[in-house]
């Protein structure tokens, strides 16, 4: 499919203006201020319903309103607060809430519900003028004339006919000043004008750190929504069928690459904006394809590098790519197996994905393609292959891409437990739940006593599977009693053997008996080193070493529900 141009626009200077709050409001309810569909629904309590207007009675800042003036047709909610909302005038930009939905919802929905007969409604609130503090009642009948309905702050003629009910003039004068506080509160409003969408992306998460980001998923649902088709939807949907083998914790924006891909357009944020400019049924093949070729990426990593869930990859920025690779290969022969194998063991290795760009990302669409038409043998991507210090130099951390490399090798190695010599369960170990299926060869207790300090005892180099049972036995015990200790009751050669599926050979266990630390981790690196390398294979051909820098974090992989897309610098 041909690449659309994106059109280029000059953004100008933000637009700030101090309106009344009411009538931003009315801005709302008749459709030229509107919700667009990427933000998320109203999720505000009870109290901070109450306290964002008891703030506004008290002339207390509320914040201010972020507005984002565009052509861009998107899709936007029809109602707020559960009150219908005008009809947006063709032909006019449009302006868009992007920091503040909750803050006018509330003051919509409080000024300007009608009771139809729901007395728990969030809305039915009230304004005690004895008390000077607002409450939610569930009730609607006739309050005592010193409580006054909120919903009659919108209507002037309303408020002075019950106010003119109390008989003190005290409280009449606290009416009255209530009335004027919400008819004359300005609040300040901030508006971009001319700025695209994905420039709009990035100012959003700036300005609204705490808040929830705006996300290029976001804009693409909103761009392309129609009521038969919703992206987030679709997407959601493309993950539960993961989810099955393990693999639906893989985050929306990778997702959105796969389709933007299959769709024929590329990985980049750029590229996927252009998803906007196609019909419904051309999103839809797209994301059909995209989650046929998924599955067939999944039984890869499965089987092939042993890769048993998303956890357990150390970028998930590799699996967009992978994704297409499927898409355009999808009966791949043994050759092929091989090829792409050595392709994710090199670009796991050399911190490709760290830092992924759009010149990366086209690169790599176009080796798939280089690849797929058998134009040549490896898929060719620039990634550099990595020295043996990267496993002395890294700190293992579950969220880490080398941490999860040495997990990858270990489970392709089959480890056996050291002490009973039964298979690790290596499924259990890559979930990085916890790290019970994971030991420290020199105990980080041994080597504190050796003057040494936690990231010096916690690099990966000194780290192998074991179970949790057989984790607690060894404790602190120093390799030089413990490995002693089995060698006498199981034989010295049964132990080796162990320790070779742990990919632990000869001078790193004899260092170990020797309790040296620094040797071990010279021969444990070089071990790892060795093997990493043999599954490279001839992808390394012509590759520069890769000086690794230490990674604290940020794989790409999380534990929360929704992961966070750290891989990539678009």
């Amino acid at each position: 499919m041909a690449t659309i141009p994106v059109q280029k626009r000059q953004a100008q200077d933000p637009d700030s203006s101090v309106p009344r709050l009411v009538t931003v409001v009315d801005r709302v309810l008749e459709g030229d201020v509107v919700l667009p569909k990427f933000q998320r629904n109203f999720v505000w309590t009870r109290q901070q319903i109450l306290d964002l207007l008891d703030s506004v009675a008290r002339n207390y800042p509320i914040g201010s309103i972020l507005l984002w003036q565009s052509t861009e047709q998107l899709a936007s909610e029809r109602t707020v607060a559960g009150l219908a909302v005008g009809e947006h005038r063709h032909g006019y930009p449009v302006n868009y809430i992007l920091d503040g939905q909750q803050r006018l919802a509330t003051i919509c929905g409080a000024l300007h519900w009608a009771p139809d007969g729901d007395t728990e409604s969030n809305w039915n609130i009230v304004y005690d003028l004895e008390e000077q503090a607002f409450r939610h009642t569930d009730t609607l009948e006739d309050p005592p004339a010193h409580i006054i309905p909120v919903r009659l702050l919108s209507n002037g003629f309303l408020f002075a006919n019950r106010a003119a009910k109390l008989g003190s003039a005290d409280l009449q004068e606290r009416a009255a000043e209530l009335y004027n506080r919400f008819s004359n509160y300005q609040i300040a409003v901030v508006t971009l004008r001319g700025m695209p969408s994905t420039e709009v992306a990035k100012v959003f998460e700036r300005i609204n750190s705490t808040a929830t980001p705006l996300t290029v998923v976001d804009l693409m649902r909103a761009a392309t929504w129609s009521p038969e088709f919703d992206l987030k939807d679709e997407i959601d949907e493309l993950l539960e069928v993961l989810s099955r083998k393990q693999y639906g914790k893989v985050d929306t924006k990778t997702m959105l690459r796969t389709i933007s891909a299959a769709a024929g357009f590329g990985f980049s944020r750029e590229d996927m904006n252009q998803l906007r400019h196609l019909s419904k049924d051309e999103l839809e093949e797209a994301v059909k394809a995209a989650v046929e070729a998924s599955k067939l990426a999944v039984d890869f990593l499965t089987t092939h590098v042993r890769t048993p869930r998303a956890t357990a990859l150390p970028y998930y920025n590799q699996f967009a790519v992978l994704v297409e690779i499927f898409r355009q290969v999808p009966k791949a022969t043994a050759a092929q197996y091989d090829a792409i194998e050595r392709w994710f063991w090199l670009t796991a290795s050399g911190e490709y994905f760290k830092g992924w760009n759009a010149r990366q990302m086209a690169d790599d669409r176009e080796a798939v393609h280089s690849f797929a038409s058998g134009r040549t043998d490896e898929i060719e991507v620039s990634a550099g292959v990595p020295r043996s210090v990267l496993w002395r130099r890294n700190q293992f951390r579950a969220t880490n891409a080398p941490s999860k490399l040495l997990g990858l090798l270990l489970a392709e190695a089959h480890p056996l437990d050291l002490r009973n010599g039964r298979r690790i369960d290596t499924d259990k170990a890559l979930s990085w739940q916890n790290d019970k299926e994971f030991h420290h060869f020199f105990p980080k207790s041994f080597l504190k006593k050796q003057g040494l300090n936690l990231s010096q005892a916690n690099v990966c180099a000194n780290l192998i599977m074991l179970s949790s049972v057989s984790n607690i036995a060894i404790s602190d015990q120093p390799p030089s009693v413990y490995l002693k200790d089995l060698c006498e009751t199981q034989g010295k050669d049964t132990i080796r053997k162990r320790l070779a599926t742990c990919l632990i050979e000869e001078d790193a266990f004899e260092a170990a008996l020797r309790d040296d630390y620094e040797g071990f981790l010279r021969a444990r690196s070089e071990t790892l080193h060795k093997r990493l390398m043999e599954l490279i294979g001839s992808s390394a051909a012509g590759a520069q070493e890769h000086v690794a820098v230490p990674d604290d974090g940020g794989s790409g992989a999380s534990d929360t529900d929704e992961p966070i897309d750290r891989d990539s610098a678009d």
